[in-house]
């Protein structure tokens, strides 16, 4: 039996971010949530008010021998920008800032290389902004976030910013996606 393991990415809205890590082959799951900020357990206005200091994250709970996390940084720079410094598109604040939380040392190499090749690779015309930081406390989103773009697809936030996401997604990482 394989051992799980699991990664904190802040990428802008958590529904588009969990949406996409989904449908990849070795992941088991994928929990939105807060953390990287100063008040315990906070609420999703809380968070949105920028006044906690808290990112928008799913947590990545993922198969090592399925899915390497070196793919995992592939998908999460190739769906997000990470260049706008807390912003993803129409959503602005601190909360949407492009992050990775890792929960150890093995984790801040793999990530800081990530974010080196991100760098050097020259796709983006402008610096990238994505930090690494260790992951403090992990909190679960209100329960109405989980599941939320296969719940509420025809809403029009979701047809709008998650579909042509995920779309795109689907087409560039069609070897990742689960069958």
């Amino acid at each position: 039996m394989s051992n799980s393991d699991s990664i904190v990415f802040g990428a802008g809205c958590f529904w588009c971010v969990e949406a996409i890590f989904s449908e990849i082959i070795g992941v088991n799951e994928v929990l939105p949530g807060y953390t990287g900020g100063l008040r315990k357990n906070p609420t999703y206005e809380q968070v949105c008010s920028g006044a906690t200091g808290h990112v928008e994250v799913v947590k990545v709970v993922f198969e090592p021998e399925f899915i390497d996390l070196t793919e995992l940084f592939s998908v999460f720079f190739s769906t997000h920008d990470p260049t706008t410094l807390n912003r993803q598109g129409n959503d602005v604040g601190s909360h949407y800032r492009s992050v990775i939380f890792t929960s150890n040392q093995a984790q801040t190499k793999l990530a800081n290389n990530a974010v080196l090749a991100a760098k050097e690779s020259m796709v983006w015309n402008t610096p990238i902004v994505t930090t690494v930081e260790p992951l403090q406390e992990f909190y679960k989103a209100e329960h109405y976030h989980r599941g939320y773009y296969s719940l509420n697809s025809e809403a029009d936030y979701c047809r709008a910013v998650i579909t042509p996401k995920l779309d795109e997604f689907r087409s560039e990482f069609r070897r990742l996606i689960k069958q």
